[in-house]
């Protein structure tokens, strides 16, 4: 029997106004927001890197106040894939990496890069945007030195050990259902996202080491909730993911690959927060796949 992966379920982002007295206890300073919630979820997604390039500081901060075994996922700056769309990319790919990403040292996890629904498929554009991607932290850093002058005095480009560097490629339109786009995020370990949404293309198909998934509402985008049937069926695909085989109703552009002897990580992340679902569906996921968070207090508060 294959060793199982690593289980983590979570949130997309933590800094919600609509939270505030929901998930969140009234009274609860904002700046604690954080800690509550890593005390409950084992990861999540950085959402601000998206918008904006943060300073080390932050990553620091972050690191901080989260437990010993708590990682992050981070978000990839849409500067990068919706506006340059991947277009010329090696410094603004540089300054992303100089931010600080690498202050959170063993808590990095998975980085995301999330494309617009309007971002077709080129073979070339991605192979060269794949080819780009640092495998692990030293290479990470080694790029991040070819940041430009806007990050003059606000840069960190160095790593405590050199880790394995994941990533992970969302998409939105059809155009990616191809085998090439498959068989070419296989040639460079890079995962592709299991996005469920009424509005984009849901594949499951397995191209690295973990899995990743963005769940972002089962019928209303960003806002529904998920049920027990939708949760018993995301918990069934989660453990055996786990277990390094595939669920049987996975949807694919290829066939299955085979059983793996070692499990799959897996990363579960619920963005259906505009209704103040995901807290909620993502502590009952945990409870179904048994990763329920214990109280984990070894943080700075």
């Amino acid at each position: 029997m294959a060793k199982g992966g690593k289980i983590r379920i979570g949130i997309s982002g933590w800094t919600y106004a609509p939270w505030r007295g929901a998930f969140y206890p009234e009274g609860l300073a904002h700046k604690r927001e954080l800690n509550y919630a890593a005390e409950r979820f084992s990861s999540i997604e950085i959402n601000g890197t998206f918008y904006r390039l943060q300073r080390p500081e932050s990553f620091t901060r972050w690191a901080e106040n989260t437990p010993d075994d708590f990682v992050f996922a981070v978000k990839a700056p849409r500067y990068i894939t919706h506006m340059r769309r991947l277009k010329n990319i090696e410094k603004p790919v540089a300054n992303f990496l100089a931010s600080g990403v690498l202050k959170l040292g063993p808590k990095l996890g998975p980085i995301l890069w999330q494309f617009p629904a309007r971002m077709k498929f080129d073979p070339g554009t991605f192979e060269a945007f794949l080819a780009l991607l640092p495998r692990n932290t030293e290479d990470a850093a080694a790029l991040a030195r070819h940041h430009d002058r806007r990050l003059k005095g606000r840069n960190w480009t160095k790593t405590d050990a050199k880790r394995p560097l994941r990533h992970a490629v969302e998409v939105r339109s059809d155009s990616f259902c191809t085998p090439e786009f498959i068989k070419l995020l296989r040639r460079y370990k890079v995962a592709l996202v299991c996005a469920d949404t009424v509005e984009w293309p849901r594949l499951m198909d397995i191209t690295s080491d973990f899995v990743y998934c963005r769940l972002h509402g089962s019928e209303e985008l960003y806002a529904s909730g998920y049920g027990d049937k939708d949760l018993r069926n995301w918990a069934r695909r989660v453990k055996a993911w786990a277990r390094g085989s595939e669920p049987a109703d996975a949807t694919r552009v290829v066939k299955a690959s085979k059983p793996r002897k070692t499990g799959r990580d897996v990363f579960v992340y619920f963005d259906n927060d505009m209704k103040v679902r995901a807290p909620v569906d993502a502590a009952s996921l945990a409870n179904r796949v048994g990763i329920a968070p214990k109280s984990r207090r070894s943080f700075k508060t």
